[in-house]
């Protein structure tokens, strides 16, 4: 047993400690690869690791709890424990994160005037029964009952979100009546108006920046906050689709940001390896416009998107090796290999519409949401069979996110994205239609937005109408293509198709070696390798290559699923090193 307390500094068990913490996200990097992570957050030099919980993947399904294997995260912070570092978590509702929805679960847009991150009854409801599961689970972890988890959070970032200060309260009461009694935080960036909307009473508040440490600090010390701490340090940056390029930043000026708070208070390094958002689970902001994340979340940190350390890891060892006066002893890590396994092998493709139409359908007068169809993440197909019309003038797909390709039997019509769907798309030259042809809308979700008032606005699919020639078309078949769907849609033979297709490939794999799929000669789409889904691709960069860590393979044969959406496919190979772009 062991205490952690806040007054004028940190004191763990009795004593001053300054805590050097590196952000990891078990949710990001596959459980066979958390211990040489944490090794290698020791060795640079840290004492304690951070880490976000994100409902939405403890509970994808409302009342559907999973905190088994990749989902462990008790086993995550014991395996901390065992390597000699402390933990911080984040149990909050909303993490941010570039995650999907910022971790909120796609069911609760479901439920018509849901509100987040405030009093609203019906969302305390939801946050109250996820925390009956969650919060039990990390009460035995605490430095109190002889784990390792030094403080909790209770919000985040909430100062730029709201100023409900009864909804502070109620998740910091929620989380004290159900066992938490190490100290508890909010997270906020150094601004008077979210210091000022992110404070409860009776919970620490900590700074967000990535630069410009002492103005940072002395606004901090204005609202009368001590000890100071950086919860995040933000040592890189995220990519988004068509960004141009891999963001990066410099790493001497950045260690020398880290050495003053190493000199002025305590840190959080976000990220110290950010890894990969697997699946189809990638955030999205918008600014001016949508910017879906990509795949990878390597985020320029001191850990590249496969582990390796990089110019920025050895600044920041030097830079804490100077403030302590002693070098960090070393720690003996295992290497792990990298290598190109070549080009992979077309088996078999089919064209995706007519394979989703095979699926399960449902039928309704108005095309309905992704969440009111019960899905989370994916496309979704709407089918109608247009009956009045004899040409198609103009296109209107009212209260619909984010991507919609719309085929005519088949044929691709029109790709519209983002603001592009609630404005009329007028045809230049109208385009004819037979009696019963087949209008085909395919949407995707490209994940929702992680931050800002816009996390309401979040119902992918369509949720309102498509208005053909300005009347309404009534009568749809919807098809929900999630990721078990989509896992389902198996080619059996070699069908030529020039349009929105799936593909079966495969490679060998003599001995298990990190490795890289090159999509660069492909359009669009999600890939799954045995089973796994590895994520998104797209030609518009920056990110041209998927990471594959070797636990996901399998010795000798391979196999790719890759659902491609443009029509454009070239050759698949397996590359020893990233292209992030």
């Amino acid at each position: 047993m062991g205490t952690f307390e806040i007054r004028d500094d940190f004191y763990l068990n009795g004593e001053r400690f300054q805590i050097i913490s590196g952000a990891i996200h078990y949710f990001r990097v596959v459980p066979q690869y958390w211990r040489d992570r944490l090794l290698k957050l020791k060795a640079m030099g840290c004492n304690t690791v951070e880490t976000y919980i994100p409902w939405n993947f403890h509970e994808r399904r409302k009342g559907e709890f999973d905190f088994t294997g990749w989902r462990d995260v008790a086993a995550f912070v014991r395996m901390a424990q065992e390597v000699g570092l402390y933990v911080i978590l984040r149990p909050t509702p909303y993490i941010c994160g570039e995650w999907e929805f910022g971790g909120f679960p796609a069911w609760l847009l479901a439920e018509e005037g849901m509100r987040f991150r405030c009093s609203h009854p019906a969302y305390m409801k939801h946050v109250l029964d996820y925390y009956d599961e969650l919060i039990p689970r990390l009460v035995p972890l605490q430095i109190t009952h002889g784990g390792p988890v030094l403080m909790m959070q209770v919000e985040n970032e909430y100062g730029s979100y709201g100023d409900d200060k009864a909804y502070l309260t109620a998740l910091r009461d929620a989380m004290l009546a159900r066992g938490v009694d190490v100290p508890l935080f909010t997270s906020d960036g150094p601004e008077d108006d979210m210091l000022a909307c992110g404070r409860t009473e009776g919970v620490f508040q900590t700074g967000n920046f990535g630069s410009q440490t002492r103005e940072r600090f002395a606004i901090m010390t204005a609202h009368g906050l001590k000890p100071l701490m950086c919860m995040e340090f933000w040592c890189g940056w995220f990519d988004h689709w068509g960004c141009g390029k891999h963001s990066t930043t410099d790493a001497a000026a950045c260690a020398k940001d880290f050495a003053d708070l190493l000199e002025l208070g305590h840190v959080n390094i976000y990220m110290f390896h950010g890894g990969t958002s697997f699946g189809l689970m990638n955030g999205s902001n918008y600014y001016d416009y949508l910017t879906p994340d990509t795949t990878s979340y390597d985020y320029d940190a001191p850990l590249t998107e496969d582990g390796r350390e990089t110019e920025k890891y050895r600044l920041f060892r030097a830079a804490i090796e100077a403030h302590q006066g002693h070098p960090v002893p070393p720690v003996d890590i295992p290497a792990i290999p990298r290598r190109a396994f070549g080009e992979a092998r077309l088996e078999a493709c089919a064209p995706l519409l007519p394979l989703a139409g095979t699926t399960k359908a449902t039928h309704g007068v108005l095309p309905v949401s992704m969440e009111r169809l019960g899905q989370d993440v994916g496309y979704t197909l709407y089918r109608t069979t247009l009956v009045n019309e004899r040409e198609l003038r103009k296109l209107q797909i009212v209260g619909a996110n984010d991507r919609a390709q719309v085929f005519l039997d088949g044929q691709p019509l029109v790709t519209l994205y983002d603001r592009e769907l609630l404005n009329a798309h007028e045809f230049e030259t109208p385009v004819p239609v037979r009696p019963g042809a087949v209008l085909d809308i395919l949407v995707e979700n490209m994940g929702r937005v992680n931050y800002s008032y816009k996390l309401e606005l979040q119902r992918k699919g369509i949720d309102g109408a498509v208005v053909i020639n300005n009347h309404q078309r009534y009568g749809w078949d919807m098809f929900t293509l999630d990721e078990e769907t989509l896992l389902s849609l198996r080619p059996k033979a070699m069908e030529e198709t020039s349009g929105p297709a799936v593909r079966l490939l495969s490679f060998d794999a003599d001995e298990p070696a990190d490795t890289f799929l090159d999509m660069s000669a492909c359009g669009k789409g999600t890939v799954f390798l045995n089973g796994f889904c590895l994520g998104r691709f797209w030609d518009i960069g920056p990110q041209k290559r998927l990471y594959i860590p070797a636990p996901l393979l399998k010795a000798g044969r391979n196999e790719l699923l890759i659902v491609e959406t443009e029509g454009r496919f070239g050759t698949v190979a397996l590359m020893d090193a990233p292209e992030l772009g």
